[in-house]
């Protein structure tokens, strides 16, 4: 059998007519099929897995740093009073300024000493309630008012005070905190001393 080739176009059915069988089996294409990963369950239950492991660490370090966090033990009050006095004395070549830090130094160490609001009241007052109360002995409380008497002089009065009685106002803020310092606070005072020193 022979070939015929020919240089005519091969022509598409006219619409209209009936169309041949060549030209009826061409279809659309379907969308992909989709296969299911049998093994996704297995990955996503071991991705949570890690994720709760991972929180769990972290809770686990969490609450043992909280728990291994040193606690640093409060500086007793009669400590904090002495090294306030002590940096009042670098201030003995100005009275008035001297005698206003050594007041304070007493008056905020016997409010954190006695839970006694001292140092938002005049002299008088706190004297008057003071001497109402036991917090302490009878010549403490002479001593206490002599020493903010003095004081009050010299930030008020505009009184001059040589240096010898300033050393003394010192000397007696310092006793009074001795003299008031727990029991527990004066056994532990040695090694707190030797740490000052430090």
């Amino acid at each position: 059998m022979a070939l015929i080739v020919t240089n005519s176009p091969v022509m598409a059915p006219a619409p209209g007519s009936p169309a041949t069988p060549a030209f009826t089996d061409i279809r659309d294409i379907k969308p992909p099929i989709y296969i299911p990963n049998e093994w996704l369950w297995l990955w996503w239950t071991l991705a949570a897995l890690a994720v709760v492991v991972v929180v769990l660490l972290l809770w686990l370090w969490w609450r043992w740093r909280k728990n291994n966090v040193p606690v640093v033990p409060p500086v007793p009050a009669y400590v904090r009073a002495r090294q306030r006095l002590r940096q009042a004395l670098q201030l003995l070549a100005q009275p008035k300024p001297f005698c206003v830090a050594v007041s304070d130094a007493a008056r905020t160490y016997l409010e954190e000493r006695f839970t006694f609001r001292a140092p938002e009241r005049t002299t008088e007052e706190f004297l008057r309630e003071l001497s109402a109360t036991e917090l302490l002995s009878k010549p403490q409380k002479e001593s206490l008012g002599r020493f903010l008497e003095s004081c009050d002089l010299v930030k008020f009065a505009k009184y001059e005070p040589g240096e010898t009685e300033l050393r003394e106002l010192y000397g007696s803020a310092m006793r009074l905190v001795d003299e008031t310092a727990e029991t527990a606070e004066e056994d532990s005072e040695p090694e707190v001393q030797s740490l000052e020193r430090k």
